[in-house]
């Protein structure tokens, strides 16, 4: 049985810990957002280089459903850390169950969008490379989702009860805030891509 000098020793290691996790989140966060960044300045310049450039196609409709489908996920993925801090873990595992699905759901919704690209002539390599910059920007964005899902799985089979409630919050609060994070990076993709099309 531990002394009561152990416990509030682990409590600071488990906050000592979660803050590291959560810089070092903050630190892939930024990151990422600058390498969008970097290939939103890319296509600016490459499209900025003569009027032959641009998208020169209407986006897929199916943008529209991923865009939906991701939002919706952000939600649940934050009722899941709700449900997390309530200890509520049957709900907290449908909610995540649920955002898994829908994250899997953008996921072929995307795959879907790159079919109707190239039924429009949009291929990966043409002469237009501002097309291109559609692929690199959304399966950029997928590599993201498919890491987020992984972390979901991870959290999704996270037994509550060999934790205490501030290890459980925390490392949900991490998972939700990962996800929000591509919620966010889909919409900043989306809104440049359809004011530049």
């Amino acid at each position: 049985m531990k002394t009561h000098s152990e416990d509030i020793r682990t409590d600071h290691e488990d906050v000592a810990m979660f803050k590291a996790k959560k810089f070092s989140l903050w630190l892939f966060i930024i990151a990422s957002f600058m390498i969008f960044a970097a290939l939103s300045s890319g296509y600016i310049v490459y499209t900025a280089s003569g009027i032959d450039k641009g998208i020169k196609i209407l986006l897929p409709q199916a943008f529209i459903t991923s865009t939906v489908l991701i939002v919706i996920s952000s939600v649940t993925v934050h009722l899941a850390y709700k449900a997390t801090l309530k200890r509520e873990d049957s709900k907290r595992r449908i909610l995540l169950l649920l955002t898994i699905l829908l994250g899997i759901g953008f996921f072929f919704s995307q795959y879907h969008s790159w079919q109707v690209l190239i039924e429009q002539g949009a291929y990966f390599i043409n002469n237009n490379a501002s097309q291109s910059f559609i692929y690199v920007f959304t399966g950029f964005h997928l590599v993201h989702i498919l890491g987020g899902i992984i972390v979901l799985l991870v959290a999704l089979f996270r037994n509550l009860n060999k934790h205490n409630d501030v290890k459980n919050g925390n490392s949900m609060e991490l998972t939700a805030m990962f996800w929000h994070f591509l919620d966010i990076l889909w919409i900043y993709i989306y809104v440049f891509l359809l004011l530049n099309q």
